[in-house]
């Protein structure tokens, strides 16, 4: 049984962001601070108003002192999660839920990570004991494998999706470098990054995804409440998560050329919000997790922006352009931020806080919202093609 959603019962009504960067003159404390105090700003309210905080990390902090110690929080309960890359979302999830039923008028979401000075370039994936079926592979081989099957399965000349792929690189670095909170502002081209050299299967060091560190904030509260706290309310249309249960690394038919959990986690969403038929008639922008660029590609069929087989036409296209029909990851996305972890959901999030309440600065502005369009995707995943976890939110600026 899907979940009955809690469609328009609650909304955000402050959120921070900090840059996501190498923060070598910055501690963990320091980054909750800044994005908390941002939130908590924008929202006209202190940390003694917040009833309950839920903090999503996945390897800075092992309980809700991580985040009650620099807030120097009080009797307050505060709930740390983790879900592999959907960190962020989950805290959020969490928060918004535990409003909705009522136990809470105002809750927070934090996300956090702190990997750059760690001696890890990146988390310290530890080993898990197995029943010897887990994948063997780096995120960047097991991702890499997407790209040959996509051009298998559809007929595509690789050297064709390539191009395509560094399309959806250049994409977002363009977009990062207009944005001041992103670790890589630096426009690169599709000929600059075709002429990169590979370094797992066909996909080069700017197919990947970079590390950093960071932490984004969110304040909820009844939908009803809203206009308390804030003139621009942002509300919470669906949350949903779909868990995998890994059954992809040991079944023949799997093909690695969409993923499963994340076409149904869509299903779910869009029943949430009660979107019917064609789901890009309402939703005007869309954060995805590129964490490599053959992700981005088939996130644009797995969500049904696409027909299968055809999302690397609309890519080349230009539809999901800055200024195209459709922006995915007008922030940069992953690309251009990094991935810190804990805080990339909340980040995707306070990009369509931006974005829905037109402050985005000018030249990252989208002109694609209008009228009954106006609705923003954010989606997380975790894990690997064949062993996966998704989140999808939709959020809007208006209620209905």
């Amino acid at each position: 049984m899907a979940s009955h959603g809690i469609k328009d019962r609650v909304a955000i009504v402050g959120m921070g962001c900090t840059p996501f960067t190498e923060h070598w003159d910055k501690g963990l404390d320091d980054l909750v601070l800044e994005a908390s105090n941002e939130a908590f700003a924008s929202a006209g309210i202190t940390k003694d108003d917040v009833d309950a905080y839920w903090l999503g990390t996945a390897q800075s902090g092992m309980s809700g002192i991580t985040l009650a110690g620099p807030l120097q929080l009080q009797n307050k309960p505060v709930t740390r999660v983790e879900n592999y890359c959907a960190t962020g979302s989950e805290a959020l999830r969490q928060a918004a839920y535990a409003v909705a039923s009522g136990a809470y008028d105002i809750a927070m979401a934090v996300g956090v990570e702190k990997v750059k000075d760690s001696g890890y370039q990146g988390l310290n994936a530890f080993p898990v004991p197995n029943d010897g079926t887990t994948r063997t592979l780096t995120a960047a081989g097991s991702f890499s494998m997407v790209a040959p099957a996509y051009a298998a399965k559809y007929g595509v000349d690789m050297a064709d999706l390539k191009h395509t792929l560094a399309r959806i690189a250049s994409k977002n670095h363009y977009n990062g470098a207009r944005n001041p909170r992103a670790q890589f502002r630096r426009e690169m081209s599709v000929e600059q990054i075709c002429a990169m050299p590979p370094v797992a299967g066909d996909l080069s060091v700017f197919d990947c995804a970079g590390v950093a560190d960071g932490s984004a904030a969110a304040i909820v509260v009844r939908a009803e409440d809203a206009h308390r706290y804030t003139d621009k309310p942002i509300y919470i249309k669906a949350l949903s998560f779909v868990a995998g249960n890994g059954s992809g690394l040991i079944d023949p038919e799997y093909d690695f050329t969409w993923f499963p959990e994340i076409a149904a986690c869509a299903v779910d969403a869009y029943a949430q919000a009660g979107i019917e038929g064609d789901p890009t008639r309402r939703i005007a922008m869309a954060e995805v997790h590129d964490c490599f660029t053959p992700t981005e590609l088939v996130l644009m069929e797995d969500l049904q922006f696409s027909e299968r087989g055809t999302a690397w036409r609309d890519v080349e296209a230009g539809r999901f352009d800055l200024n195209g029909e459709l922006p995915v990851n007008p922030d940069g996305g992953l690309k251009s931020f990094g991935h810190p972890v804990g805080a990339s959901g909340l980040r995707m999030m306070f990009e369509a806080w931006l974005q829905l309440r037109g402050e985005a600065p000018e030249e990252r502005t989208i002109s694609s919202i209008s009228g009954e369009r106006n609705l923003a995707l954010t989606h997380n995943l975790g894990g690997y093609p064949g062993e996966m976890v998704s989140f999808i939110s939709l959020l809007g600026p208006s209620l209905g």
